[in-house]
């Protein structure tokens, strides 16, 4: 397949599982970047195996970590995917035909829908899994990944198209690895309320577990999804009431973030 002149830029950290799946789903793409924070998997082995340029940074955080990405591509043109993320057949064709065009041009970005599996099939109703847009594809001189150290945003001005053929996103094989994520993202977003200093306000927990399971059990139509929509809905509110409880006890007892940061690591629970 001849290729166009974009970076497909991976960031990882043993990821061996399905970093060969995102990279082969790119074919299109000139370069294959992966930022590597510290695999000690076969993360780096298997991507070089599949075409990409490994580079190595310590870990900054999302957004930090996918500008440094940014700043290592060969070209101006970047599409940004989690290792865990790969573009369906019918969207890979859809931009190998119609990338050139909006390379051409002068817009900073381009919105892709990502379709969420799982516990092993796509969600069919549950409004965030099911053609959520992202920013994933932009001009390194027109857009900008925001500092956040989590929930990370692709920042850009002006009009932006939006790709109509899904990618998808093989999210957490099990809920073991969900939880273990919740964990490290919950820290990395409570270290960013720490540097603003937002006041822990913990009688708003109950209503913010209660609100965060409505929104995504009613509002977003988890309901329509059985179980599986009752697990995501609980897991997110789940999320929403830690986030609180977690940041509470940084600010009352400092020593914790220190504490916590060790434990994380010394139990590899990746980010």
């Amino acid at each position: 397949m001849p290729t166009l002149p974009i970076t497909l830029a991976v960031i990882t950290r043993n990821e061996a599982a399905c970093i060969a799946r995102c990279l082969d789903s790119v074919p299109f793409a000139a370069e294959k970047l992966v930022v590597d924070s510290g695999s000690d998997d076969d993360t780096v082995a298997i991507a070089q195996a599949h075409g990409a340029r490994v580079v190595h940074q310590d870990w900054l955080g999302f957004g930090p970590q996918r500008n440094f990405a940014t700043t290592q591509c060969s070209h101006d043109w970047i599409l940004a995917l989690d290792a865990d993320e790969s573009l369906s057949p019918e969207l890979a064709a859809e931009l190998e035909r119609t990338l050139p065009a909006l390379m051409a041009g002068d817009a900073p970005a381009a919105w892709l829908r990502r379709r969420t599996i799982y516990m092993g099939r796509p969600m069919r109703w549950y409004r965030p899994s099911v053609g959520e847009k992202l920013a994933r594809l932009y001009h390194r001189g027109r857009a900008r990944w925001s500092d956040a150290r989590v929930h990370e945003s692709l920042r850009f001005e002006g009009d932006a198209p939006t790709f109509d053929a899904p990618f998808d996103h093989a999210n957490n094989p099990t809920l073991v690895h969900k939880q273990l994520k919740v964990l490290r993202y919950a820290e990395l977003k409570c270290r960013d309320w720490l540097d603003k200093g937002k006041p822990a306000r913990m009688w708003q927990a109950p209503f913010v577990y209660l609100l965060a399971f409505l929104k995504d059990y009613v509002f977003r139509l988890a309901c329509l999804d059985g179980w599986r929509g009752f697990v995501i809905a609980q897991t997110a509110a789940s999320y929403a009431l830690y986030k609180r409880m977690r940041y509470y006890e940084m600010v009352s007892n400092p020593p914790s973030v220190a504490e916590a940061t060790d434990a994380l690591n010394r139990h590899h629970i990746e980010r």
